[in-house]
């Protein structure tokens, strides 16, 4: 079936709001995603039987809702814009990647590069974040229930991290202007990351951010980290840290 016929045929059964990936091909759930006349009629979506499978749910440009019952794979969600997309299970590599804005919500854990070169909207993760989490993120805000992976944030050019358990090695390395809030231990941080004053006003930021994400934590019981600003040009003094 062509591109065409297949997005003729699923504006005509446009009330199909659940797809079965058991049986239904997540080309299909994208393809309806996807095609404006269905979107505009159809808000609420459910995903059955995702079974890890990769890319559910990338691409969407509409305000919906997606409820993914189980676990999904590689970059679900990716490139996700104005859609509240929720996952009740874990995910693999790459959730949310390049969103740029809507929610994602993870009632589980999430692998490698969560959040990775996102540009807006909010990602939430229940549990922990793999290595990597927020690498290269240009705006979006992610806040992690759980603990975080080595060399998180690094590249880190907008947006906020928070994380409510532990960070690991290099964290924030070769930082641009990503606000950090870690509330447990960091293992280490990287080039040019250092830790910062909690100033009244990152903890009232701070304190939207837990409220918008669900959880309930003190604002108080968070270190902040940021750039010290010292590798955004070349300084042959600091030729060794490049």
């Amino acid at each position: 079936m062509s591109a065409t016929a297949l997005a003729e045929e699923l504006v005509l059964s446009a009330e199909k709001s659940t797809y079965d990936l058991s049986k239904d091909s997540i080309r299909e759930l994208n393809q309806a995603l996807h095609t404006a006349e269905i979107v505009e009629q159809v808000k609420q979506w459910t995903v059955t039987n995702p079974d890890g499978q990769h890319n559910i749910a990338v691409g969407i440009n509409a305000p919906v809702t997606v409820d993914i019952q189980g676990h999904a794979g590689y970059y679900c969600a990716g490139m996700n814009q104005q859609a509240d997309i929720v996952v009740q299970g874990n995910v693999g590599v790459g959730v949310a990647e390049n969103m740029m804005s809507g929610s994602v919500r993870i009632k589980g854990s999430a692998s490698q590069a969560a959040g990775a070169t996102a540009h807006g909207g909010l990602l939430v993760i229940d549990g922990d974040a793999g290595a990597r989490c927020g690498i290269s993120m240009k705006g979006v805000d992610i806040v992690v229930g759980g603990s975080i992976g080595h060399m998180s944030c690094f590249m880190g050019q907008a947006g906020r991290l928070v994380v409510c358990g532990d960070a690991g090695d290099a964290l924030g390395d070769s930082l641009y202007e990503v606000r950090i809030y870690v509330k447990g231990t960091v293992k280490s941080l990287g080039s040019d990351c250092i830790e910062k004053e909690m100033r009244e006003e990152h903890l009232l930021e701070l304190k939207e951010l837990l409220q918008k994400a669900g959880f309930d934590e003190d604002p108080a019981a968070f270190k902040r980290y940021g750039s010290a600003r010292q590798l955004y040009n070349f300084k042959v003094d600091n030729a060794s840290a490049y």
